[in-house]
């Protein structure tokens, strides 16, 4: 019998809030009403979160590592388009278990847009995802709501 390997990967990312006004508003994959992040990319943390959890559990360094933010090829990034790109090179030696999200950040709220969150970043990871929101409490930058956070945990199963 084939012992079962299982690893753990822990992803974060934070951007803040930007002045532009053309900037959109994208979290998992679902553009909010609201303010833009700044970022190389479309900054979408809660993408940029899972997909260093599947890295760091695959053993496969980081996001920046994968997609360099001195690189124009990934300038206003897809970055659902990137997890797909991580998931995929992650996929032939392991299995996504789950993934969890927690969303810090004060407005807008992701109450709404939960399940659409949940539902775009299980399609590509091929597993549960819990996406869930919490709230700095008045507390350093994230509590002012000069920008955004997320921290993921990953679960994966060795194929």
């Amino acid at each position: 019998m084939k012992p079962v390997a299982w690893r753990v990967g822990l992803g974060f990312d934070v951007h803040p809030f930007t002045d532009d006004p053309a900037r959109r508003l994208v979290l998992a994959g679902i553009e909010l009403e609201g303010r833009g992040l700044a970022g190389h990319s479309d900054a979408d943390v809660i993408a940029h979160a899972v997909a260093d959890a599947l890295l760091g559990a695959a053993g496969l360094g980081d996001l920046g590592g994968h997609f360099p933010d001195d690189d124009p090829t990934w300038r206003d990034a897809d970055s659902m388009d990137l997890l797909a790109r991580v998931a995929a090179e992650v996929a032939p030696g392991w299995r996504v278990g789950n993934v969890d999200c927690a969303v810090v950040l004060e407005a807008p709220r992701l109450a709404p847009h939960r399940d659409a969150m949940q539902r775009r970043l299980a399609a590509i990871v091929d597993a549960g995802v819990s996406v869930k929101a919490k709230r700095a409490e008045g507390l350093g930058p994230l509590g002012r709501g000069e920008g955004i956070a997320c921290w993921a945990v990953a679960i994966l199963e060795s194929r």
